[in-house]
């Protein structure tokens, strides 16, 4: 998702911020009641009480996480809280720690939740404010560390805003980093799709065209032999179809009788009389069965092979043998494409496995098993 790094981390400052209010809420309430001189404890207990209630109901709407504009209202009631000092005596009393306190918190716990110039300006209203009540209400003359502490409101203020600006950027950065690594996978996926269309297509016209020609130019098949036409033009079809949609399903066996048709083989063919697989299953596993019996008729030496098909729609296994004079497979040079990718690589994108055993004059069989949910 787009900018899910920011998005993370803004709903953490709101709620962070409403944690620290809540936090320290109780022990400045507790430093409030209990600095206070008996004569002034029911009017400090009010103002108390009504600094309790607001904090309450902030800290509510920032878990709810809709807009800044309380945030205005926060400044209000913080310097309206902290005017009670000409009511309760606070600074004859040198009580105004715990407002100190309040207005403290609030102004550092602001820039989690705010834009930069939002905060910034909250904290200098809320900060300065408050000192101009204290210098308003004597505290200059009666003690300027009462003055100076409250300043500090503004400076702590103007570091968390920096320290939040830098996570900010680095999750900004977080998610660029995202989106360029999500657009890099979409392109190597579409170039993926690409290239396996291309090899497919390359693997068709190596099982179909090629080998129709190359028989021909070899002088194995006579160009005039009966078959050789209908060939070219089946050869043709199959080559039409893989621009074709696919359907979702295929009949498996009807797959394999037609390719058997065009291998002019004897094939003794055992399989059960229908097995619908997804398109692209059926498909490579008929194309792989064909490209091996291409093989029997090209090199074997013999013109016998027996195809047996078992299993189910979940998992089966499919075994072509002859009998003719084999082959060692680890002689065979990479880069023969014909057991390489028109077999093996067709088997292993589907997610299945193709076994080939022979040795010479011993004959061959390939097997090709496949189990649904293995792709």
């Amino acid at each position: 998702m787009a900018e899910e790094a920011v998005r993370l981390l803004v709903r953490f400052g709101r709620r962070y911020a409403a944690a620290v209010r809540l936090a320290t809420l109780v022990p400045i309430c507790v430093i409030a009641l209990s600095r206070a001189t008996p004569g002034q404890f029911t009017a400090t207990a009010y103002v108390v009480g009504a600094a309790a209630a607001w904090t309450c109901g902030y800290a509510w709407w920032l878990r709810m996480g809709r807009g800044n504009m309380p945030v205005a209202l926060d400044v209000v009631v913080l310097l309206g809280l902290f005017a009670s000092v000409f009511w309760t005596g606070a600074v004859e009393d040198r009580n105004t720690g715990w407002l100190r306190l309040l207005v403290t918190f609030a102004c550092v716990t602001c820039q989690w939740h705010t834009p930069l110039l939002a905060g910034g300006a909250a904290a200098l209203a809320a900060g300065g404010g408050a000192v101009v009540i204290l210098i308003a209400a004597g505290a200059v003359e009666s003690d300027r560390s009462l003055v100076t502490g409250t300043a500090w409101a503004i400076p702590g203020a103007a570091l968390s805003g920096a320290a939040w600006m830098l996570l900010k950027r680095g999750a900004e950065r977080a998610d660029r980093l995202a989106a360029e690594a999500e657009r890099a996978r979409g392109e190597s996926l579409v170039a993926a799709a690409a290239r396996a269309e291309e090899r497919e297509l390359a693997n068709t016209l190596h099982d179909t065209a090629a080998t129709t020609l190359l028989l021909v130019g070899i002088g194995q098949v006579r160009s005039d032999a009966d078959w050789l036409a209908p060939q070219a033009r089946r050869d043709l079809d199959q080559l039409r179809s893989d621009s074709r949609q696919a359907p979702p399903y295929a009949d498996l066996v009807d797959l394999l009788r037609a390719n058997l048709d065009a291998t002019h083989l004897t094939v003794e063919f055992d399989a059960p009389a229908q097995l619908r697989l997804p398109f692209d299953v059926a498909r490579a596993i008929a194309d792989a069965a064909r490209e091996t019996l291409t093989n029997v008729r090209r090199h074997a030496g013999t013109t016998h092979a027996t195809v047996r098909l078992r299993g189910s729609e979940r998992a089966l296994r499919l075994d072509i043998a002859d009998r003719g004079k084999g082959f060692s497979p680890t002689d065979v040079p990479a880069t023969r494409r014909g057991i390489r990718e028109s077999v093996r690589g067709r088997i292993d994108r589907i997610g299945g496995t193709a076994t080939i055993t022979s040795a010479e004059g011993e004959g061959t069989l390939v097997r090709l098993e496949w189990q649904a949910g293995h792709e």
